[in-house]
């Protein structure tokens, strides 16, 4: 109780508290929580605990075993408070005593004073000193910049190209970033053992990532072994890492802003801003359970792992089928259906861009798919959209792959739904 009245009554904390109240803090619950997480250790003298696995933990609950160089979550959300509080400085806080800074690199915030002007001399003798000695800097200094930016100016490169329609919806002004997140190729696996379908409240509960609720309740040894393995190491698939690559390729200039995350990894409460890419179905990525009922072609499957799984189509319209039933398996030949789909994020500002296959060749074909500028083109033209369209616009789009030996090929699209946000 003492050391909350003594840190209440620091200028610093004070300086805290009227930051986070500040409109440029009230748009993310997580940022005002990572800053008084921060100041709170540095002020009570503990900054050798602000490490990045440890902030993990503690702001943003992730397990104790997470990795910090599979998930970049702290280091993207400690960019984007470093740019809040240049917004503060910069304005509301513009006639602050003290200044917060996180310098790069490390997680300790920095209290500076504000540097003060010197007073005037009012000695002309003084005065003339000075400009005698500052006048031949500056022409110097004036020449090398205009040296410097003729060379920028002949030298300067094309503008780095934007993503194009639809993933432009993904990405909002200022540098925030676009989450992707692959599927978790164990989570895959577990069902094909288990021999049931799972959900996201299972995914999700600590025995199912303790690995307690895998298999029978008197596991062998070698289905230990397996719980471990499964429970433990973060495994995905091919298709993801196609789909990946084609979105870092089609975004050109707003590829760098992609940070690539794991299915595993990720808490409901990160879906409360930002954009997201989820690849995978429902039965690889099961976080694509959370949109679901937003869609009308919904994954659906019979006996885990003997039955084909096929879209419903909820409400079919003329000329359209009801079931689209996809491979046997992933390698083989065949017909595969995958959706691509456009969503507003829920009680929050941005879009979920979603990729799903019923096998991995139907998830590679819609990577492929939105990479290529004709077929966004004919996305377009089916959806009704033009130039003058007001943006954004919602949909999902059924699109079907013909896949040979593994390798999907000859897609086209089967049905297109627009989506009120």
């Amino acid at each position: 109780m003492e050391a909350e009245q003594e840190l209440k009554a620091d200028a610093r904390w004070q300086l805290i508290e009227r930051i986070t109240a500040s409109p440029p803090f009230q748009k993310s619950a997580r940022i005002r929580e990572l800053l008084r997480y921060m100041a709170e250790r540095t002020l009570h003298g503990q900054a050798q605990d602000l490490t990045e696995h440890r902030i993990g933990s503690a702001v943003f609950g992730k397990p104790q075993a997470y990795s910090v160089v599979e998930d970049s979550s702290v280091r993207v959300h400690v960019r984007q408070l470093r740019l809040r509080l240049h917004e503060y400085f910069d304005g509301d806080g513009r006639n602050e005593t003290l200044v917060v800074e996180i310098p790069k690199g490390a997680y300790t915030t920095l209290f500076r004073a504000v540097d003060q002007p010197a007073p005037a001399q009012d000695s002309t003798a003084t005065r003339f000193s000075l400009l005698y000695g500052v006048v031949p800097w500056t022409l110097a200094a004036l020449f090398l910049g205009t040296t410097i930016a003729a060379w920028f100016f002949h030298q300067r490169q094309s503008p780095q190209p934007q993503a194009p329609w639809p993933l432009s919806s993904l990405f909002s002004p200022g540098n925030a970033p676009v989450q992707v997140v692959v599927a978790d190729a164990n989570y895959g696996m577990t069902r094909l053992l288990e021999e049931r379908p799972l959900t996201l409240d299972t995914y999700l509960s600590p025995s199912y990532r303790n690995g307690q609720d895998l298999f029978n309740a008197h596991p062998t040894e070698r289905e230990t072994r397996m719980m471990k393995y499964l429970s433990g190491s973060l495994l995905t698939s091919y298709a993801d890492v196609v789909v990946v690559s084609n979105l870092l390729r089609v975004c050109g200039g707003e590829g760098d802003r992609l940070v690539i995350r794991s299915a595993r990894e990720l808490r409901p409460r990160d879906l409360q801003e930002g954009s997201y890419v989820f690849v995978g179905s429902p039965s690889s990525n099961p976080w694509v359970f959370y949109f679901q009922d937003k869609l009308n072609f919904q994954e659906r499957e019979g006996v885990v792992g003997e039955s084909l799984k096929f879209f419903q189509n909820l409400h079919p319209k003329s000329g359209e089928d009801e079931k689209y039933p996809g491979l046997s398996f992933t390698g083989s030949s065949g017909e595969d259906y995958a959706t691509i789909s456009l969503l507003p994020v829920p009680d929050g500002q941005g879009s979920v861009l979603i990729l799903q296959g019923l096998q991995q060749e139907g998830t590679e074909a819609a990577g492929i798919f939105l990479a290529d500028p004709g077929n966004r083109q004919k996305l377009a033209q089916a959806l009704g959209i033009t130039s003058s369209t007001p943006q954004p616009v919602y949909f999902e789009v059924l699109i079907r792959t013909q896949a040979v030996a593994g390798a999907p090929n000859a897609t086209s699209i089967a049905a297109t739904r627009l989506i009120q946000k």
